[in-house]
């Protein structure tokens, strides 16, 4: 196989001699391709280690020589993980993006600002560019995507929903054909630790949250991750790129998980699921979608029941290939940058050949209000355990169409509490019954409502 060398732009210093004679390496013409990072914690770190450490391997199995030239930082003095030569690293992250000898850019910078003007610069002089910013993506994604075509070179992105899994080519390419009906993923390993550590160790929500922030999965300020805005983030990409319309990170409802308490898990085991916070994403047959993030009680024998600790997983329901799920590490450096080089691989090789992927146009998207989603609810009302509480408890379920599937209480006085589970009923029904709920005399207080996934 002989790959054309790159095109570099007028003036690249090593422009050139490096197109002028290609690596040769076990009788193939090896094409070089250099690569701009910005950004080097920890993903960066990773990345340039893994260049360093493989550039061999990828170089018998594509004919291309990666080679980073230029790494912007945000401090010259920071200790890092790799060995960098002072010669390539700067401050300035765009002028590692103006350099004439770099080929294509790698933003691991994080946040909507700067990254995304100069993901715009890098796009805009031809230069593809990988990401693992999935905030930037879930604002302004289809901005970026329309940027990439117009230029005909790579916007690329894997490591953003689920970091290490390959999800992201196969939902773009693989199963683009594929009617998708819903996408549930379990896409944040913080939340699901604290969960899992509920659940088989029954610590409380507090003390799961302690030992994820000493492991490290958990930042000093969990917010992201807790109240569901990552899971938000890899939300609106999912939904994004499986229906084929702009859906932003401000059209998916968001609850996190810091109400789960013992008693959830508890009761959520005794009647035969465990509680995950989920990131869903549906089709309807009339073209809405809907995307949402919240926490729910998924079946025991649900493959997704079974993803434990910092795992993640993103289940697949289509209209004619069935169940897919798709499983592995879905966060940390090494996981990370593993997805990211495949990335930058994929856009070295389409730029060396003059192609380049596409999502294709991403059109308006029709979303179906939360308040029409129907599930079944799992309602936990604390009650003064007198004659005539429970029929008036029912009454108000019933008062607003809400049925009632199976009930269950617990303990005696003015400490019982009445559970149920309610068949199929739309979020607009069940949030008018539950402030029917709160102003009856007789209940303390509804002490949570979770959604609750059919078998």
């Amino acid at each position: 196989m002989t790959a054309a060398p790159v095109p570099r732009a007028e003036g690249s210093p090593a422009a050139a001699d490096q197109a002028a004679t290609p690596a040769t390496t076990q009788g193939m013409t090896s094409t070089e391709v250099t690569v701009g990072v910005l950004g080097a914690g920890n993903v960066g770190s990773a990345l340039i280690e893994l260049i360093d450490a493989h550039g061999d391997d990828i170089e018998t199995r594509t004919g291309l020589r990666l080679r980073v030239v230029r790494v912007a930082v945000r401090s010259m003095s920071k200790e890092r993980g790799v060995a960098l030569d002072p010669a390539i690293v700067t401050t300035d992250a765009a002028e590692v993006v103006a350099d004439p000898a770099v080929d294509l850019v790698v933003e691991l910078m994080g946040g909507i600002e700067p990254a995304r003007e100069l993901i715009v610069a890098a796009l805009n002089a031809g230069k593809p560019v990988v990401t693992a910013n999935k905030e930037l993506l879930a604002n302004v994604g289809s901005e970026l995507a329309d940027v990439a075509e117009a230029n005909g070179v790579d916007l690329l992105y894997e490591a953003a929903v689920v970091a290490g899994i390959p999800f992201i080519r196969p939902l773009r390419e693989s199963l683009v054909g594929e009617p998708i009906s819903r996408i549930m993923g379990i896409v944040n390993g913080t939340t699901n630790y604290i969960l899992s550590q509920m659940d088989t160790e029954g610590v409380s929500y507090g003390d799961a949250l302690a030992s994820a922030q000493s492991l490290g999965y958990a930042e000093r300020d969990p917010t992201a991750d807790v109240e569901g805005l990552d899971a938000a983030a890899k939300a609106a990409i999912m939904a994004s790129i499986a229906f084929g319309v702009r859906v932003v990170a401000g059209d998916v409802a968001n609850e996190g998980i810091s109400k789960v308490s013992a008693a959830d898990i508890s009761f959520a085991r005794r009647l035969g699921y465990t509680i995950k916070l989920l990131a869903i994403c549906e089709r309807f047959d009339d073209g809405s979608v809907a995307a949402r993030v919240h926490p729910a009680m998924v079946p025991i024998e649900h493959p997704l029941a079974g993803v434990r600790d910092s795992y993640n997983a993103v289940f697949v329901e289509g209209d004619v290939v069935g169940n897919l799920m798709f499983y592995g590490r879905g966060a940390g450096g090494g996981p990370t940058a593993s997805a990211v080089l495949g990335d930058v691989i994929d856009a070295a090789s389409n730029l060396s050949r003059g192609t380049h992927a596409s999502v294709g146009h991403l059109a308006k998207a029709k979303l179906r209000s939360v308040d029409d989603l129907a599930s079944p609810y799992y309602v936990n009302v604390e009650v003064r355990d007198r004659p005539g509480v429970l029929a008036a408890v029912a009454s108000v379920f019933g008062d607003h169409g809400v049925s009632i599937r199976s009930m269950e209480q617990e303990g005696l006085g003015d400490d019982a509490r009445i559970v149920f589970i309610t068949h199929e009923s739309t979020e607009r029904d069940v949030q008018a019954c539950l402030s029917d709920l709160k102003r009856l005399e007789a209940v303390d207080r509804v002490a949570s409502v979770l959604r609750v996934i059919s078998e």
